[in-house]
């Protein structure tokens, strides 16, 4: 009974192709939470995957109401002893929608298939691969150790993919049930595919949208042109006074006012790589005086994602009567959530714009938030990672994508440790999505080492 004897059970369940099985069967499952019709598919992978595999585990299961009414929520505990340290962890079964007729000949999202050294299904790196490596994992050192030594929480929901409706309610009247230590989770890439990666909080992610309704119909560009004003060119020149020609934001609201000391010391370590197939990136593009990693994961973003005026499928020699833009703010701890559109509001204002109407989207906006880099909780993961990997894991004080993070630490008021098992160029949300087998591998052997020194007795002390 020893960790080296539970790693060598992680590379050994790996190797013979017992991981591989379970993940390609939870794959099959076709969990898209944004379509109506598959609803029973969340209950099934609820009810005939997780939950038989946390119960044979020694978790005491239950199913949660939605209090938004939708899919159900999974909680399952194992307490061993109310002095060891709780953990709480959480996992997300929903997918996003399989895209089916745009994967490469001979790959489906819903069937698991290795090629050219990679795995490829729908949900392999979002989330189902990372919460079977997390289950996997504890599941080792259960079976080396016959207990786990510390107390388990876990959380699964079949909404993220969909804006984790009812997760903020469900946290809120289950204080005390879910009341841990810290939270230790998986979501999102690793900086490098061959680097493991912490990270503390995510980015804020608020959507909105930008409209011109200058009349009511086209009108003849050859008789009105110069003579009324064309909502596209306005339009186009609104998002230009709110960001300029290499991506640098000048509205002041939505910036920090500084690059905290202990962010730009973590960073310090950490360059971003989108590997082969990842973009290459443009050193001139965004806030000067910062690095890569700096731009993404210590500063805000702001991105047009969508624009649309006259009809882009058939031109017609018409001046539009509309333009429309869905907009995106990426931020980062500092910004007020609350100030966003009031600041944009009175920039236009000051540019020239009021012609232009703003209007929050109805997808929910997620919160910025992060822990503090120097946390005992951070460096003792960082120190059981290494000892596995036999590398320096790089630590991000935050993703620079959005997760519901701040739900666990304003709501339920915990510290969180995000251990990644992906990567930047996985195709997370596109077709063909996959992820390199070595990256899980290693993954697995990281958790089982991690919840080994769990119940080791060398963690921080738990907080009252």
């Amino acid at each position: 009974m020893s960790r080296a004897a539970a790693i060598a059970r992680a590379e050994q369940q790996f190797d013979s192709g017992e991981f591989k099985a379970v993940l390609a069967r939870r794959i099959a499952v076709p969990t898209e939470s944004q379509n109506p019709d598959r609803a029973p598919a969340l209950a099934q992978y609820l009810h005939e995957e997780l939950q038989p595999a946390f119960e044979a585990m020694g978790f005491e299961c239950r199913m949660l109401p939605n209090p938004k009414g939708k899919a159900p929520f999974l909680f399952a505990q194992r307490i061993e002893d109310p002095r060891a340290p709780t953990v709480f962890g959480y996992g997300h079964g929903d997918v996003i929608r399989g895209l089916d007729r745009e994967w490469l000949d001979g790959l489906s999202p819903w069937q698991l298939t290795e090629r050219d050294g990679r795995w490829y299904g729908r949900g392999i790196a979002d989330n189902k691969g990372q919460h079977t490596v997390n289950m996997q994992a504890m599941a080792n050192v259960l079976a080396e150790r016959g207990r786990l030594d510390f107390n388990a929480k876990v959380l699964i929901e079949m909404g993220e993919e969909n804006g984790s409706p009812g997760l903020r309610e469900v946290c809120d009247q289950n204080k005390e049930l879910f009341k841990s230590d810290l939270l230790i989770a998986s979501d999102g890439p690793r900086l490098r595919a061959d680097r493991p990666t912490i990270f503390l909080g995510s980015r804020g992610s608020f959507n909105f949208d930008l409209t011109i309704d200058a009349r009511k119909g086209g009108a003849h560009s050859g008789n009105w042109g110069g003579l009324i004003s064309n909502p596209g060119i306005q339009l186009a020149h609104a998002i230009a006074s709110i960001v300029s020609p290499t991506g640098q934001i000048r509205v002041p609201e939505w910036v920090p006012s500084e690059l905290p000391t202990s962010v730009r010391r973590a960073l310090a370590d950490c360059e971003v790589d989108g590997g082969a197939d990842g973009p290459t990136i443009e050193l001139w593009w965004g806030e000067p005086g910062l690095s890569p990693a700096e731009r993404v994961f210590g500063w805000c973003s702001f991105e047009v994602l969508a624009y649309k005026t006259g009809n882009p499928e058939t031109p017609v020699n018409a001046i539009p009567p509309r333009a429309w833009a869905r907009c995106q703010l990426r931020f980062v701890v500092g910004i007020d959530p609350k100030q966003i559109l009031p600041a944009l509001r009175r920039h236009l204002d000051r540019q020239g714009f009021p012609m232009v109407q703003i209007a929050a989207t109805r997808e929910e906006m997620f919160h910025a938030t992060r822990i503090d880099p120097e946390d005992p909780w951070v460096q003792w993961a960082i120190d059981s990672i290494a000892r596995t990997s036999g590398k320096k894991p790089a630590l991000l004080p935050n993703l620079g994508g959005a997760l519901p993070n701040d739900i666990f630490t304003d709501v339920l008021g915990l510290r969180t440790v995000w251990v990644p098992h992906s990567y930047p160029g996985c195709s997370q949300h596109a077709p063909n999505e996959h992820l390199p087998p070595e990256v899980l591998r290693e993954a697995l052997k990281v958790m089982t080492g991690l919840y080994w020194d769990l119940g080791a007795g060398n963690t921080p002390k738990p907080t009252s």
